[in-house]
């Protein structure tokens, strides 16, 4: 059969979906970056967490809402290019998406090595190399395969995060006492700039959602699905998230989290040796499955673009057996290896922040556009409110002006 013959899969379900957002978003704030947002933020880490999670909700709505109406591969790529139908700004678009997925994941595999510390200490440089090489192969495998192991791995992340909520329940006595140091937050501005540094941090905790768009062309019944999942997927890390921050900063004193290589796993560290070792393999476990499907979201986006001919068309060649983008893969596989021997955690994590935002930007922007075109667009797509997107614009701009000009 031709290659050009060979089209993606479509068997992606509801709950795979929201499954594979999970997955993308729990993987690394959580389990790789709370004690650095501790180190910026201190007892106020719960409130960086929902700042982020307040200025994802509002970026999730609008790629809600354009999912239903550009069903593709490419995600954003489509969406800028159905707003100004300009070649260059989508291709820029384009290879920033790819960017966030290529550094993102380095920034996984980055600290990966600091869990793996807890077990045996082996060279960086070998740690990174063999686990990029394994998940390459998973995602050259088939999508499908690599889903329903990323869906399994995030059943098994939030898991050991409910383990962790479960086991220091009695650090919330101390509720109490950490509620009222909230007010000061109203009469001093001091800790604001600890909150949005750490808050910076944090919104790479959200990244992932978007990346579910680029799903949409193997998603069945995409126009319901993937608004619902994108949402899902969102409100759920969020809850996860915030409850954690709250249990770690009550739990374990402040600065041995912040100087933690695992954060989560010292969380466990008082209760027991066993409990530490198990939960450091939880958070391997969490990560492996975050570089997947960054891994995954990358390659798509490549796919999309060669398939709209915006860049080179050998990047659309699928393999014949798997149905998988396979030159695109393996770019974006060896651009995550450089990334993650070069750099180091928290400046891949902020990178990524950075460019995620301009991105959010550009999309919102696209879809203010593109609602001045609705009479051409599908009936039976997403209904959305046109000032919900304007605020969503102002906060991306708030947001990466107080990290250039503060912080």
């Amino acid at each position: 059969m031709p290659n050009s013959a060979i089209k993606l899969r479509r068997n992606i379900t509801y709950p795979l979906l929201t499954l594979y957002g999970l997955g993308t978003i729990l993987g690394a704030g959580i389990y790789v970056l709370i004690g650095k947002i501790v180190a910026n933020a201190g007892i106020y880490a719960p409130v960086a967490f929902l700042l982020a999670a307040i200025i994802a909700g509002f970026n999730s709505y609008s790629y809600a809402a354009l999912s239903s109406r550009y069903p593709q591969s490419g995600g954003e790529v489509n969406y800028v290019n159905a707003a100004f139908d300009i070649r260059w700004l989508s291709t820029i678009v384009g290879i920033l998406l790819i960017l966030t997925g290529i550094v993102s994941a380095a920034t996984l595999a980055n600290g990966f090595v600091g869990y793996l510390n807890v077990f045996i200490l082996l060279p960086e440089i070998l740690v990174i190399s063999l686990l990029v090489i394994i998940m390459t192969l998973i995602a050259v495998w088939g999508v499908k395969q690599s889903l329903i192991i990323a869906g399994l791995i995030t059943l098994v992340e939030i898991g050991g995060l409910l383990w962790v909520v479960i086991n220091n329940i009695g650090a919330l006595s101390n509720l109490g006492e950490y509620l009222p140091k909230l007010n000061y937050l109203l009469v001093d501005m001091t800790p604001w700039f600890g909150i949005f540094a750490g808050s910076f941090l944090a919104f790479y905790a959200f990244i992932g959602f978007e990346d579910m768009v680029n799903m949409s062309e193997e998603t069945i019944q995409v126009k319901k699905t993937m608004p619902k999942a994108v949402i899902s997927a969102l409100i759920i890390s969020s809850i996860i998230y915030i409850i954690i921050a709250i249990i770690a900063i009550l739990a374990v004193p402040i600065s041995q989290l912040a100087n933690s290589l695992a954060p989560i796993a010292q969380i466990m560290k008082s209760h027991s040796q066993q409990a530490y070792f198990i939960i450091s393999l939880v958070s391997l476990i969490a990560i492996i499955n975050g570089i997947l499907v960054q891994i995954i979201m990358g390659s798509r986006v490549l796919y999309g673009m060669s398939s709209s001919q915006l860049i080179s068309p050998h990047l659309r060649r699928l393999h014949p057996n798997f149905q998988t983008p396979i030159i695109a893969t393996l770019f974006v596989a060896l651009m995550v290896w450089i990334s993650a021997i070069s750099l180091p955690l928290v400046t891949l994590a902020q990178l990524t922040s950075f460019i995620v935002i301009i991105i959010f930007l550009l999309v919102n922007i696209a879809l203010v556009a593109i609602l001045k075109k609705e009479a051409s667009l599908p009936t039976d797509a997403m209904f959305i409110r046109p000032w919900i997107v304007w605020l969503t614009i102002l906060l991306n701009i708030s947001f990466l002006l107080t990290k250039l000009f503060i912080f």
